[in-house]
């Protein structure tokens, strides 16, 4: 006689494209969200069969048609952006293309608002503060321990490193990297493929590309 499985939530495979360290984030916190089984990860740059965090490579993009003709349909990018946006691009471009729909990924110790809007292929690390307002473009980052006051707004493919602090109704453009520890005060816009430093004190509107 079979269990009662009723109320059970079963869990659907997902693949990581990128198997650097920022999959290794990634890989936990999916782990962690117990949303998902991490199917393997699909690299080029690591030989068939090798394992990270657990999960072994399935192969290079070859191997997409196949896990999707498969049955997997969900897809996450475990490549981060420090000044290589195209990269995680052109991932993206080449999973929607194969059908895939990019999962959003949070750290169940992350603190979220319940109005906050998060746009697909998200990732928000352990320890990260989203207030309320909040909207979140795609492909984002918001790394460990980054704190997002209320109502801001923050472009696609935009890293926020870890410990960063938004404050306010702060706009951010896209691919945009703000750095380690770095503080933007409220009502500041930063234009789209800024590089601000770990660190730096942001306390107007930032067009200077490199800061």
């Amino acid at each position: 006689m079979q269990g009662d499985t009723k109320g059970i939530r079963m869990k659907k495979d997902i693949i990581i494209v990128g198997g650097g360290g920022h999959a290794k984030v990634v890989i936990d916190a999916i782990r962690n969200e117990g949303a998902f089984t991490v199917k393997g990860i699909v690299d080029h740059a690591f030989p068939k069969g090798a394992i990270v965090a657990g999960v072994e490579v399935l192969g290079g993009d070859e191997v997409l048609q196949e896990l999707y003709a498969s049955g997997t349909r969900d897809a996450f990018i475990g490549v981060g952006t420090v000044g290589r946006y195209d990269i995680k691009c052109a991932c993206y471009e080449r999973l929607k293309a194969c059908g895939f729909t990019l999962a959003i990924v949070r750290h169940p110790s992350s603190v979220i608002a319940a109005d906050v809007v998060i746009g697909v292929g998200t990732f928000i690390a352990a320890g990260a503060i989203i207030n309320p307002g909040v909207v979140i473009g795609e492909n984002v980052i918001i790394n460990t321990g980054a704190s997002i006051d209320h109502d801001c707004r923050i472009g696609d493919y935009t890293h926020i490193a870890p410990g960063a602090i938004l404050c306010g109704t702060v706009v951010v453009g896209q691919q945009v990297h703000i750095g380690a520890g770095a503080v933007v005060v409220q009502n500041t816009q930063i234009v789209d493929k800024s590089f601000v430093k770990a660190g730096r004190l942001v306390e107007k509107d930032l067009g200077d590309a490199h800061a």
